[in-house]
């Protein structure tokens, strides 16, 4: 059966018909965080997409093999370890942890293949080798650079051609730079001093790898020369992007990524949120102002991942309040053991349209308005394979040991048929923010 998933394709700027290299299966490639600091919940939205887009090529049948780098050396992560007096492995694999943990809380699934940089050297070189034998890298007495006039087509995913460039011929140092300049990137760095223990002894040279290689080594190690997908934030697209293309296609002579997919920023008033202009909240901050990791990946839900997400504690209150009113009524729902045909072809319809998460969030709730539809459950269910916002799994809360005991007393006084002190106990539990409801099973507590 032809694909019906169309995705939006930066390298072409057109939404396109989803047709895997391989039959049923998707190579689908992230680049992951470089762990020298917190994620902001900003850098969290991309890896909320990566998820949505994960779940939902499964959705449509596809087995998805993700793979995500993890940048643990650089001039960011180096830097940081030494201010704190660490080892780069020491420093990088804390920040590392911490990552997880945020991802975890958000319902994110964790990629097939993690791969630490400082774990892919070999890989990095093998590359670079290959660039120097047919003459698109260079050595100066600092390192070993790509030269990007000896690519041709340079820069087509950023569109360069369409924007005004300073074409003087330069070498960037750093691993990041002016971003309204072309010019030509480190692929490896000889070692100075500045870089303390942090060097590999290799066959090009004593040094360490440019950011840019890593994620072309990284993803072709266990994807091959050829992906289907590549994801990561907007600003990523020129340079880090831009050069992953050229080395990776001047390396192999083969196209590197059929689909580039972007997530768009998360702005607050002041505009895009980076730890650059100081702008940043992480997740531990918005958790101590009472929202859940889940109200998060609510409100990001509700913006179509290529658009900008304005953020503001009034907006994710906004997106705390509505889910858990979504949640409050999934919870009474009975299964049926059924299916709603026609709201699953319109869930399935809408996604199929570049992951368009907020029309699926409609179709949802219009499935729970619609009191004569069927099979509500485990629709629900199916949907929230996607979502994954836990709407059908009952909510884990922490009963005190004082209000156990009241519901236990309570317990005996119906059993006794003592209604009178039933109904004292029960007021006791409502004071102590609890409210205790009588099935079948026995009795229910919940939060007040």
């Amino acid at each position: 059966m032809p694909s019906k998933l169309k995705l939006y394709n930066t390298l072409t700027r057109k939404k396109e018909v989803f047709i895997p290299i391989k039959k049923s299966h998707v190579s689908m490639y992230s680049c992951g965080p470089t762990v020298y600091n917190y994620a902001h919940i900003g850098n969290l939205r991309t890896y909320i997409f990566n998820d949505l887009l994960k779940k939902s090529l499964q959705f449509h049948g596809y087995k998805v093999d993700h793979v995500m780098n993890i940048t643990d050396v650089d001039d960011k992560t180096i830097i940081a370890s030494q201010k704190n007096g660490k080892t780069l492995k020491e420093f990088t694999r804390e920040y590392e942890k911490i990552f997880f943990q945020d991802t975890d809380s958000l319902n994110i699934k964790k990629p097939d293949h993690i791969l630490r940089a400082t774990e892919s050297i070999n890989d990095m070189v093998k590359i670079i080798k290959i660039l120097m034998n047919k003459g698109y890298a260079y050595k100066t007495s600092d390192g070993i650079y790509f030269s990007i006039n000896k690519f041709k087509g340079y820069g087509k995913l950023a569109q360069l051609e369409k924007r005004k460039k300073d074409k003087t011929k330069e070498r960037v140092k750093n691993d990041e730079y002016d971003k309204e300049n072309m010019q030509d990137f480190a692929l490896w760095k000889f070692y100075t001093p500045e870089d303390g223990n942090n060097f590999w002894n290799t066959e090009i040279g004593k040094g360490r790898p440019g950011w840019h290689i890593e994620c072309s080594a990284m993803s072709m190690k266990h994807l091959g020369n050829r992906l289907d997908i590549h994801t990561g934030a907007v600003d990523l697209i020129f340079p880090h992007h831009t050069n992953e293309i050229a080395q990776s296609e001047a390396a192999t002579g083969k196209k590197f990524v059929n689909y580039w997919l972007h997530a768009g920023f998360l702005n607050v008033k002041e505009g895009k949120m980076s730890k650059s202009l100081g702008n940043v909240l992480y997740l531990k901050n918005i958790i101590t102002q009472g929202f859940s990791p889940l109200d998060y990946r609510y409100m990001c839900l509700t913006t179509h991942y290529r658009s900008a997400l304005m953020f503001s504690l009034e907006n994710l209150n906004a997106a705390k309040n509505s889910y858990e009113r979504l949640k409050n009524i999934c919870q009474e729902l009975k299964d049926d053991k059924t299916t709603n045909k026609s709201y699953l072809d319109k869930f399935e319809k809408v996604i199929e349209d570049d992951l368009d998460m907020p029309k699926a969030l409609q179709v949802l709730w219009q499935l729970l308005r619609d009191k004569r539809a069927k099979g509500t459950y485990q629709t629900i269910k199916k949907m929230d394979s996607v979502f994954s916002l836990d709407l059908l799994e009952k909510p884990k809360i922490h009963i005190p040991d004082e209000v156990k005991k009241l519901v236990s007393e309570r317990e005996q006084a119906r059993k006794s048929k003592n209604w009178k002190l039933a109904d004292e106990l029960r007021d006791k539990i409502n004071k102590q923010g609890y409210v205790i409801s009588d099935t079948d099973q026995g009795p229910v507590v919940k939060k007040g």
